[in-house]
């Protein structure tokens, strides 16, 4: 099975709404996840059916059973993330659940036994039903961490589910940025789509992604949206993407049209001359995968 991820160094590139064309044009069933657990928004442009939903438990935190806290203070020293304190007034300890990382410190030096833990739901995760295939997407939690470990979630539910209906490419919109979250949704996939657009902020956050794709050895293809908003910028990018031997493989042009079809709901594909374009381009990815489809739709 074939494994790619559209990335950005930034957010607002395009590559939710290219993500959801690649889908639309595929011509036969693939299994969709959107990575981008803080902003998830796939699910606007693939429409379907939520089949089920999943709490996501990614560590613990620190409870003090208050009657049988002595209040002797060892707790609150050992813990290296100033998680417990010790009001003057009080008789028992007090956890601040926000720092404690669960690391369980506390519990070991508690002569009491009086510190448990709890499971910290920090997300959920949706399964959908829809005419391309089966999508995995998740929402992480206000003010939650650990948008890795949901994302790496994401990436398996997605593969297993393609494993399971004999489905032979996983698309995944990627999260923006070079971080935590993109490192989760880079390893070991089979390509990267790079998108990037022609601007100052674009070109600079393209060069670290593609750095990031070096550093992990991934093959990356780029597409420059917008690109002929600023020529000279877009010719910048070209002479990156020759210096690094990484292929272009496509460029699209601004349209006012496709913020009016997002803002229905469509994929930019309903625009006729965009349409090509993004299937010229899909057609240069599957190249580079070695995908050569006989279409069932």
């Amino acid at each position: 099975m074939k494994e790619i991820v559209v990335l950005s160094g930034k957010g607002g590139t395009g590559k939710t709404s290219l993500t959801a064309s690649f889908a639309l044009l595929a011509e036969q069933k693939v299994s969709l996840g959107d990575c981008d657990v803080e902003a998830a928004n796939l699910a606007l442009l693939i429409t379907g059916n939520d089949t089920s939903e999943e709490s996501f438990v990614a560590g613990q935190t620190a409870f003090v059973n208050s009657e049988a806290c002595t209040a002797c203070g060892a707790c609150v020293e050992v813990c290296r993330y100033a998680a417990i304190i010790l009001p003057a007034d009080a008789n028992a300890a007090i956890v601040d659940d926000i720092p404690c990382e669960g690391c369980r410190a506390c519990s070991v030096v508690c002569p009491t036994d009086a510190i448990s833990f709890s499971d910290v739901r920090v997300g959920t995760i949706f399964q959908r039903k829809t005419a391309v295939g089966p999508m995995i997407h998740a929402e992480l939690g206000i003010a939650q961490d650990n948008s890795g470990k949901l994302v790496a979630r994401v990436r398996k539910d997605t593969r297993s589910r393609a494993e399971a209906r004999g489905i032979e490419l996983a698309i995944l919109d990627g999260p923006p940025g070079i971080g935590c979250p993109v490192h989760a949704a880079i390893t070991g996939v089979s390509l990267v789509v790079a998108v990037t657009e022609a601007s100052s902020s674009g070109l600079h956050d393209l060069e670290r992604l593609l750095e990031l794709c070096g550093h992990f050895n991934a093959k990356a293809v780029i597409i420059i949206n917008k690109y002929d908003l600023c020529v000279e910028v877009t010719e910048k990018i070209e002479r990156l993407a020759e210096e690094l031997n990484i292929r272009i493989v496509g460029k699209i042009p601004f349209d006012e049209n496709i913020p009016r079809a997002l803002a229905r709901r469509e994929a930019p594909i309903v625009i006729p001359l965009i349409r090509e374009t993004i299937q010229q381009t899909w057609n240069d990815i599957k190249q580079e995968l070695g995908i050569a489809w006989t279409p069932i739709f």
